[in-house]
């Protein structure tokens, strides 16, 4: 038989399991699981029956031959050849036939019946041979053949004559051969209905464990297309079941993501053309004649430019912190003149928008960070305070040492922000749509690098309404090793 090649071979093999789905995957393996266990087990049963089955029934009549050798001996011994015995088959079964067996150290009665051992049952004596000393037939069962056991019989030490044990495995009859091929029929065909009836269970079997895998690798298919309202339903709490949950949450943050990327997209074009449209305006203005270059046109030029420039520069620091670029440049430091000079810088900012500003601050706050950064993120709190406090308001200001930690906060008055919308104060982009807006308002950056210079610093940052009616930011830094014990 001709082979076939190696490629055709392996492509055969990646056609038919490695490009095949899980689904065929999962069917091609349980069922050779189930045909390799049906085989076993058919091979295990012929192997029993040809091996400890019919070597049981040899043992049988062996010990049937060990227990007819004295008789055989005794008879010979008493006529002095086998002639006495040759053509007699009468007498040849009487000197098989068993000595009468005791029973609790008495004979059994008439009434007990004969008495069989287990060789008699399977016909023991029908393939015993008796041989003389040159192993010529005498009596017995006449084919014996090279696989028969051989027992010597003796008399005064020397060899008088032979008794031959046929295995039963040699004498089976073509009765016998066919009720073996009828019980090998019989295990193939029972073993064919059997991998049937696997091969369905085994279809039924991966198509509900499939199924949920399925639901969940068409809903991929989906969400890879751009659908993010995709979800999966969740109808188990094994691992596919938190598969599903993990894709939702994935699904769920992807349409997040998209919407904010949208959101982003929106609100830099628009905060980008505010200034340049005033910046358009004024110039054109400008050329017609309509202003006049005085210092008044150049100052609200320059404010808008500086407007402009402090967006880009807010979206730069922003990109900067989400890919993990902002430079920090950590030192031991101390917090608190850091914090006075940005009070004294924005008391007289606050005189003069009617607000007043409060400070309660330690002598010292000792810690490991970035001063500029830091500088930065109060200077953001206070512009976010001064810009969306009504006039006539106030400002306050404390720290404290808790376990270690430096608490900032910052309360101002009203007006308040609605709870709904305190966990997003410190998105970019987001302002509260209600009195805190102005339209002189930021561009909603400063809390969004706040939250940024805060994790960068192993810190928190949190907002909640404050007492004084308005909003409270409540800012926690570590503090360093030689913190003072107490706050002033």
């Amino acid at each position: 038989m001709p082979k076939l090649p190696a490629a055709p071979i392996a492509d055969l093999a990646d056609r038919f399991f490695y490009r095949a789905n899980i689904r065929l995957k999962l069917f091609y393996a349980m069922l050779a699981l189930i045909v390799a266990l049906i085989v076993a087990i058919n091979g295990a049963g012929h192997f029993i029956f040809t091996r400890d089955f019919l070597g049981y029934l040899n043992e049988q009549a062996q010990q049937r031959m060990e227990d007819m050798v004295p008789r055989v001996e005794q008879a010979y011994r008493e006529h002095g050849s086998w002639e006495f015995i040759r053509n007699n088959p009468r007498t040849w079964f009487e000197l098989m036939k068993p000595a009468i067996v005791e029973h609790s150290g008495a004979l059994p009665g008439p009434s007990s019946g004969p008495t069989f051992t287990p060789s008699d049952l399977t016909g023991a004596t029908l393939r015993f041979s008796l041989l003389d000393a040159n192993r010529k037939f005498v009596i017995g069962y006449p084919n014996v053949g090279p696989d028969a056991r051989l027992r010597p019989l003796l008399q005064d030490d020397a060899i008088v004559g032979w008794i031959a044990q046929t295995p039963f495995e040699s004498v089976i009859g073509a009765v016998d051969l066919r009720f073996q091929q009828s019980q090998f029929l019989a295990q193939i065909i029972i073993a064919v209905v059997a991998i049937m009836l696997a091969a369905f269970m085994v279809v039924r079997i991966s198509g509900v464990l499939l199924k949920p895998l399925t639901r969940v690798a068409r809903a991929t298919h989906r969400l890879a297309g751009g659908d993010y309202a995709t979800r999966v339903e969740i109808e188990s709490g094994d691992e596919v079941g938190r598969l599903a949950q993990d894709f939702n949450l994935l699904a769920m943050t992807l349409e997040r993501n998209e919407k904010l990327r949208r959101e982003f997209m929106a609100d830099v074009s628009h905060e980008l053309r505010t200034p340049l449209g005033i910046l358009n305006g004024q110039l054109e203005a400008l050329e017609d004649g309509v202003l006049q270059p005085d210092e008044q046109t150049i100052r609200s030029l320059k404010s808008e430019v500086d407007h402009l420039n402090k967006l880009v520069g807010d979206l730069y620091d922003l990109s900067l912190a989400d890919a993990g670029a902002l430079a920090y440049r950590k030192t031991d430091l101390d917090l608190a003149p850091l914090l006075r000079d940005s009070v004294q810088i924005y008391e007289e900012r606050c005189r003069k928008g009617g607000l007043s500003l409060a400070a309660q601050l330690p002598e010292s706050m000792p810690m490991h960070a970035d001063g500029a950064r830091l500088q930065q993120l109060f200077n953001n709190l206070f512009e976010n305070s001064l810009r969306y406090t009504d006039p006539g308001g106030r400002l306050q200001l404390h720290c404290r040492l808790e376990r270690q930690q430096w608490q900032l906060v910052l309360d101002d008055s009203a007006p308040g922000v609605e709870a709904a919308a305190l966990a997003r104060l410190f998105e970019r982009f987001f302002r509260v749509e209600a009195s805190r807006n102005r339209a002189s308002g930021g561009a909603g950056l400063g809390l969004a690098i706040c939250r940024r210079i805060v994790v960068a610093h192993q810190g928190s940052i949190a907002a909640q309404a404050s007492p004084l009616g308005g909003l409270r930011i409540t800012v926690t830094l570590p503090a360093g090793h030689a913190a003072p014990g107490s706050a002033v």
